[in-house]
């Protein structure tokens, strides 16, 4: 409860500077709500510059417009966005008769592979602390050698991050899912039940005090920020590969680990994806905003087999 509380104050206190500050984020919701169709973002180098740059001051602002976008988004759904979330509840209520065999089975093979057990513990921590450090590790590296591209996205990942832990927090309350390391059924064994909004937060074997399970923080977070180097380094085949394999492996972790039940995972990965997606489009739409004289007609001279020829030059975003 104390968690949402200090998320709804964040929320809050961002939304009130990004409104008060500048009325960007409503150009922002005009172009998000007025787009058709799978927008195309650029993402060359050069379209990383003294103009698209994210300052303190556009930081707030576009982490206001993400939240409010993302809280609000529901009040904008189409049909065609109601059936592919009903599409998606209606798998998750399908995959939650995997939850407790798929819980049996994990535990199982952690307790029987040390390697599995050892590994996972690692992983897993990918998805919280580590995760910070590997953002604030590419940050740094983008300051360092002046590289506009890596800055703005770690900056990006760091809006993903924040973003979806909010959507995640008002969720796991939401929900009250009690964890798999809560026992309280008559057998001794765990339950995957839902006890929504303001249940009791369950204990674990030894008595500590756990937060609710749906969905999967850990696997939100990682997501959230693997969507966005996907997106910005789309271009680098491995840069993908790499950021979904090791958001996946998070989310395995969490499973391994009895920290979750696997369509906790799944929702966490959903939710992080498209936060991931949303915070990334968001930028560029706010990108064009800010640098709508690279889309002109320019006249140029080059310089072509020993001569000077007169040539048109087409700069866009």
């Amino acid at each position: 409860m104390r968690m949402v509380l200090l998320i709804a104050g964040l929320v809050v206190a961002t939304l009130s500077y990004s409104q008060k500050t500048d009325t960007l984020v409503k150009k922002l919701d005009s172009l998000q709500a007025s787009k058709n169709g799978p927008q195309k973002n650029v993402t060359n180098p050069s379209a990383y510059n003294e103009q698209t740059k994210i300052t303190f001051r556009s930081y707030f602002i576009l982490l206001g417009s993400d939240l409010q976008q993302e809280f609000t988004a529901p009040f904008h759904f189409q049909k065609k966005d109601w059936l592919k979330f009903g599409g998606f509840v209606l798998t998750e209520l399908a995959l939650t008769a995997a939850d407790e065999p798929v819980q049996k089975w994990s535990v199982k093979l952690a307790a029987n592979n040390a390697s599995v057990h050892n590994i996972g513990q690692y992983v897993t921590r990918f998805g919280g602390t580590y995760e910070a450090y590997v953002l604030a590790t590419f940050g740094t590296y983008g300051f360092i050698f002046k590289n506009d591209k890596m800055k703005t996205t770690t900056l990006l990942a760091t809006q993903s991050y924040l973003t979806a832990g909010a959507m995640e927090a008002v969720g796991k309350f939401l929900t009250g899912r009690q964890r798999p390391t809560v026992y309280t059924s008559p057998n001794g064994e765990a339950e995957p039940v839902f006890k929504g909004p303001f249940a009791p937060s369950g204990r674990d074997i030894n008595g500590k005090k756990i937060n609710s399970s749906f969905p999967s923080g850990h696997t939100t977070v990682a997501f959230a920020a693997a969507t966005t180097f996907a997106m910005e380094y789309k271009n680098i085949k491995w840069v993908p590969i790499l950021s979904y394999s090791v958001a996946s492996l998070i989310g395995l972790s969490r499973i391994t680990e009895n920290r979750h039940w696997l369509t906790d995972v799944i929702a966490g990965a959903a939710l992080g994806y498209f936060t991931g997606r949303h915070v990334v489009d968001n930028y560029h739409r706010y990108a064009k905003l800010k640098a709508p004289e690279t889309n002109k007609l320019g006249f140029n001279l080059e310089y072509n087999y020993n001569h000077l020829e007169p040539a048109l030059v087409y700069q866009f975003r």
